[in-house]
C-alpha cells in the first residue's frame, strides 16, 4: 500500500498543537503517514496560548489543532484530515477518503463517531484524569459501549472501513490507544487491540506522548 503524496507543499505545513491532545495527534499522524514536511508549534494551555488574539484569529473557538499551509489556515482536526487527503493524497494508490458515495459515507460515519461517541467517551474520561477531576463514570461507560461496537466490526475486517486504513482509522486511533489513561481498559477487546497494532505498523507512524495516569499510571 502506498501512502505517498502526489504533490508537496511549497514550505512545511505549520501544525499548532498541544502534545497531549488526541485531536492534535491525529493530524500529526496523518501528516507523517503522508510524508509531508511539517513544523510543530506547541500552544501553551497553562499560559492560555489558545486564547491569545493571534491564535483566536486562526480559530475563533480557541481550540487546537490549527494548520497553516501556505495561504490556507484551517481548524478542526477532522476537517484538516479531509483537506490533507484531498490536497496531498488524491492521486495516491490507496484512497484515504474514498470517492465512491458508499465508501465516503462509511468514512464520514466514523468521523462523526470521532466527534461524538469518542469525544464524549474515552477522550472525556482521559481529560478528567489529566486535570485531576472526579472520575466521569458516564464517560467510561460510553467508552466501553463504543469499544464493544468497534470490537464487533473489527472482528471481521482489519480496519474500520474494510481492508485498508482510511481517515476513519486516523480520526479514531489516538483516543482509543490512550483510553487506559482515562481508566478504560482495552483488555476485553482483542480485535480492537489488533487494530491499534496494525495502525502502529504503518510506515511513518508516530506515537502520541504517553501520560502516566489512570490505568497507565
Amino acid at each position: 500500500m502506498s501512502t505517498h503524496n502526489t504533490v508537496a507543499p511549497a514550505q512545511p505545513i505549520k501544525l499548532y498543537r498541544v502534545a497531549i491532545s488526541g485531536h492534535s495527534h491525529r493530524v500529526e499522524l496523518f501528516l507523517s503517514l503522508l510524508k509531508l514536511p511539517f513544523e510543530l508549534i506547541e500552544i501553551d494551555l497553562m499560559a492560555k496560548g489558545h486564547k491569545a488574539p493571534a491564535f483566536l484569529a486562526m480559530n475563533a473557538f480557541g481550540q487546537v489543532p490549527v494548520i497553516q499551509d501556505g495561504d490556507v489556515t484551517l481548524a478542526d482536526s477532522n476537517a484538516i484530515l479531509v483537506y490533507l487527503a484531498g490536497r496531498y493524497a488524491a492521486g495516491a494508490d490507496h484512497p484515504w477518503l474514498p470517492r465512491d458515495p458508499l465508501g465516503a459515507a462509511r468514512v464520514q460515519r466514523w468521523l462523526s463517531v470521532a466527534a461524538g461517541q469518542l469525544a464524549f467517551g474515552p477522550a472525556a474520561a482521559r481529560v478528567n484524569q489529566l486535570f485531576k477531576r472526579p472520575e466521569n463514570v458516564e464517560a467510561v461507560a460510553r467508552a466501553h459501549a463504543l469499544f464493544e461496537v468497534m470490537e464487533q466490526g473489527l472482528a471481521h475486517a482489519p480496519f474500520l472501513v474494510g481492508s485498508a486504513p482510511t481517515l476513519a482509522d486516523i480520526a479514531n486511533y489516538s483516543y482509543v490507544a490512550h483510553a487506559p489513561e482515562g481508566n478504560v481498559s482495552l483488555e476485553p477487546y482483542p480485535a480492537l487491540r489488533a487494530w491499534l497494532a496494525r495502525i502502529e505498523a504503518l510506515p511513518g507512524f508516530v506515537p502520541m506522548v504517553k501520560t502516566p495516569i489512570g490505568l497507565a499510571a
